[in-house]
């Protein structure tokens, strides 16, 4: 390595971090002070140039360092102001997404037991991880997760954060809008009362989507800030409790096997075969503990793609009012049981609701009971209102990738904040027309872009940024890091696989709409 490279590396680092990562720049000089606390991998090599560069410092930077040791650095270009329990909200929301709908056919897929077992090992693995990205924030004083990929490998690692981010949160949106496509047609088909629809313009869902997307999602998207939007979390979070508390009680309410409504409507006979057949049908209604075949492979992705809020972690952990580490930890983990709980008991009770019968869409399924069900009506309605309010949560951590990937020493520009918004929405509209099914979605980003984000990235930068005189290479933490980086991989390898042959064998009830 050569002399200058460390230099280059700190220069870079700042300018990199100047780029309003969140959308509001600061002065070159305060990214010093939180760098100069420990420095970057590559400056632990010298410690000449180490020395060096704080000899350079203000008198006045020194005293700063010295006296907040003990705190995590500061990150002055932003004043936190979002409290404890905001944060909570606003973390829940990123990771409360329309992956819960696709959890009840997970179970299915997996049984009640093994998709238990699997929940929570995502749960803790991802609350591991974002203590190692914490760690590596706290060290260095970035809260970007592109500039953590640029402070542990360069250009490189940058780019390979801003990717993965931006090909997560596009499968999220194309997944929350695929929602909007689906359920917004019948939302209204079913307030209208229409039974056979003939063709009409506001019943396609390719239409609304777009005048969704126009009307209500850019807008919310235009915003400067990613505070501006906090205020709809609580309620995009109490929409998906409502959502809840309907699958629980329809548990209670609905026969099992449950009576088809399109058999129900074309004939008395078709109704007494489907619900009073014998003892036979019974075991359809018999809970299954563990469970393994094809579809089983889309379930530990989807379970992935439910517990991403990496990207939005950092952000969140900035506009925290007084933010400590250990505060966010606690965001961090209050969030992410909430959510285990809530995907638990809806994957529950959706699955003992119809069992084997339920789709990889749960919506869908309670629609083949009653279409005309008032609460159902209200649910949808709920869900709607929820994943939409989402969607420009999850685009701004994708224009702040964008915007580090492509133009990294801008300032905030207001025509490329909009345009690179309106360039998003309209690639997602026509990824979305055009994507054959929801599973589809939920299956490749996870298998793919989740991994990367939840177990490789903060590993591997958790590895390069914590300078080895704090710990050395063959630590423990670093040793445990080593080994989550690993499952990730696997993970990835293991789940792609399954995906292929699944596709190859022709056996998938994706093709046939799940």
């Amino acid at each position: 390595m050569s002399e200058d490279k460390p230099a280059e590396t700190v220069e870079n680092s700042s300018a990199e971090v100047n780029a309003i990562p969140n959308g509001k720049g600061h002065e070159p000089g305060e990214e010093i002070t939180a760098s100069a606390k420990t420095p970057p991998a590559e400056d632990s090599e010298n410690p000449h140039r180490t020395e060096n560069t704080e000899a350079s410092l203000p008198e006045n930077q020194e005293f700063l360092s010295a006296a907040e040791d003990k705190k995590t650095p500061r990150f002055t270009d932003f004043e936190g102001k979002t409290s404890f329990g905001m944060s909570v909200f606003n973390l829940g929301n990123a990771i409360m997404g329309s992956g819960i709908l696709g959890l009840a056919y997970a179970m299915a897929n997996t049984g009640v037991v093994l998709f238990l077992l699997l929940l929570t090992v995502v749960a803790v693995l991802s609350s591991y991880s974002i203590h190692l990205l914490l760690k590596s924030s706290g060290i260095v004083g970035i809260r970007a997760y592109e500039q953590l990929g640029y402070r542990a490998f360069g250009t490189p690692g940058k780019m390979a954060a801003g990717i993965a981010i931006t090909l997560q949160n596009i499968g999220a949106m194309s997944s929350y809008l695929y929602i909007v496509k689906y359920e917004f047609p019948l939302v209204i088909q079913a307030f209208l009362k229409v039974d056979k629809p003939a063709g009409e313009w506001y019943l396609d869902g390719n239409y609304l989507v777009i005048i969704v997307s126009v009307a209500v999602i850019l807008p919310l998207a235009l915003m400067k800030q990613l505070g501006y939007l906090g205020y709809t979390s609580g309620f995009s979070l109490s929409c998906m409790v409502f959502f809840l508390i309907s699958v629980i009680y329809k548990k209670f309410n609905l026969p099992c096997p449950f009576v088809d409504f399109a058999l129900n409507s074309t004939g008395g006979v078709m109704n007494v075969t489907a619900t009073d057949s014998g003892g036979g049908d019974n075991l359809a209604c018999i809970p299954k503990m563990a469970n393994l075949n094809t579809q089983t492979a889309y379930t530990i992705p989807i379970l992935a793609f439910a517990f991403v809020c990496h990207p939005e972690v950092l952000p969140i952990y900035t506009e925290l009012r007084n933010p400590t580490k250990k505060k966010m930890q606690h965001v961090s983990n209050i969030s992410i049981a909430v959510m285990y709980v809530m995907y638990f008991l809806a994957a529950l009770f959706g699955y003992l609701t119809f069992y084997d019968e339920v789709e990889a869409e749960l919506l869908h399924t309670y629609s083949r009971v009653d279409p005309y069900d008032t609460l159902i009506l209200c649910v949808r309605v709920a869900v709607l209102t929820a994943v939409t309010l989402t969607v420009p949560i999850v685009l701004f951590p994708v224009r702040r990738a964008i915007q580090q990937m492509i133009f990294p020493n801008k300032t905030f520009y207001w025509p490329r904040h909009i345009a690179i918004a309106i360039t998003l929405l309209m690639f997602i509209n026509l990824l979305v027309i055009f994507a054959p099914n929801i599973l589809g979605i939920f299956g490749v980003i996870g298998a793919t872009s989740a991994p990367c984000l939840i177990f490789i990235f903060p590993a591997v930068f958790y590895i390069r940024i914590v300078p080895k005189e704090e710990e050395p290479l063959r630590s423990v933490p670093k040793i445990l890091a080593a080994c989550f980086a690993g499952i990730g991989f696997l993970f990835m390898i293991m789940s792609l696989s399954f995906i292929i042959i699944d596709w190859t064998s022709g056996s998938s009830k994706a093709s046939s709409g799940h």
